[in-house]
């Protein structure tokens, strides 16, 4: 198998800019609309926004690697890493601590220019308390960097990096394409786009480190958009992509065979328009969440609001399924009498609606 840093021209890539121009023109609209949004959101809840897209963006981005990290522990230490924790909350889970540490350093040099070092400090924060991989340091070795899966023994090879021996050299060729690279359709939203895209899968493609590509790949992603945009873009890419994992290694695996990546630009284009459209229901969730709150939260009890506010830390539908008495009484810990009774009364109240009947009854929070 030749892969495309053995080809001729690399790492020259081209691509057909009228395939993926319509995805620019839409997520254009779309960000425009979403900063539009944000803008109009009183601080506290502009601050909440900000906070839910990086726990999505760190807890995702880890997930796509397997690694399942404290939701707790990632928003504690957004929270440190902001200063908005009066007293420094202890972090557990040093994974979590360094994923949301990535997020927050991602966040606020969004403007600067990409570097070397501000790529090994990186995944020295992701890595900082493990003793299996140098933290910030290329990888070394004789041994080829591949991209498996499988069993052992009957692995399928999907990838092979360039030797670890010539990292150095692609590496400073990679940072200076980043930060002097132009593009065939000018403006802030097709560069950052097109910027987004090909960065992504020029680092992927290198593979510097032992471990944590995938991870500061994407963390280059969304830098490259916000760099572009001139603001720190408020999305999810990690939260997209890892609704539909096969897609992006299945899209990854095709472009790291080739140098036309066409598409390549059009999968990736399409996540970001994805990803931009979910942050835009987001803010408006949480915007009917505070018009909610303002509504009915002196007219709850302790009990209803613990409820209540399960159901809204899971979205515009609460659980799947809705709330039935079973699980109010999980949750709240009162008896059975007691669940179907504070039901019936959040219904009454125009809390909750209600579906079903009988044994069926299950009730969805009313969002109008």
């Amino acid at each position: 198998m030749v892969y495309n840093w053995q080809l001729q021209g690399w790492p020259d890539f081209t691509y057909g800019v009228s395939e993926v121009q319509p995805l620019i023109l839409a997520f254009a609209q779309e960000t425009g609309e979403v900063n539009g949004l944000i803008q109009g959101l009183p601080d506290d809840l502009k601050q909440e926004t900000l906070l839910q897209l990086m726990l999505s963006e760190a807890v995702k981005t880890s997930e796509i690697e397997g690694e399942y990290v404290s939701r707790e522990d990632v928003m504690s230490s957004i929270r440190n890493n902001l200063g908005l924790n009066d007293v420094p909350i202890y972090i557990k889970d040093q994974r979590a601590s360094g994923v949301a540490q990535l997020m927050v350093e991602v966040r606020k040099g969004f403007q600067e220019p990409l570097t070397l070092d501000m790529l090994k400090a990186w995944h020295r924060l992701l890595f900082a308390n493990t003793s299996r991989v140098n933290p910030g340091e290329w990888r070394q070795g004789d041994a080829p960097m591949q991209v498996v899966s499988g069993a052992y023994g009957r692995e399928t090879v999907h990838y092979e990096a360039p030797p670890s021996a010539c990292v150095p050299e692609e590496m400073d060729g990679f940072v200076r394409w980043y930060n002097s690279a132009t593009y065939p359709l000018k403006g802030q939203v097709p560069e950052a786009i097109l910027k987004s895209a090909i960065a992504h899968l020029y680092f992927e493609s290198i593979h510097p480190f032992e471990d944590g590509n995938g991870r500061i790949g994407r963390a280059i992603a969304e830098k490259a958009l916000s760099q572009s945009l001139g603001r720190p873009i408020m999305l999810s890419l990690s939260k997209t992509i890892e609704a539909n994992k096969k897609a992006y290694y299945d899209a990854l695996k095709e472009a790291q065979r080739a140098l036309d990546i066409t598409a390549w630009m059009v999968y990736f284009a399409n996540v970001i328009l994805e990803a931009q459209r979910d942050a835009k229901a987001m803010v408006l969730f949480t915007l009917k969440k505070a018009r909610f709150y303002d509504r009915y939260k002196t007219q709850l009890d302790q009990r209803q609001l613990k409820a209540i506010n399960k159901m809204l830390d899971k979205g515009a539908d609460g659980f799947e399924g809705g709330m039935t008495a079973k699980k109010y009484m999980g949750i709240t810990k009162v008896s059975k009498a007691t669940a179907t009774r504070d039901l019936q009364h959040l219904h009454e109240m125009g809390v909750l609606v209600q579906e079903g009947a009988g044994r069926s009854v299950r009730y969805q929070l009313n969002l109008p």
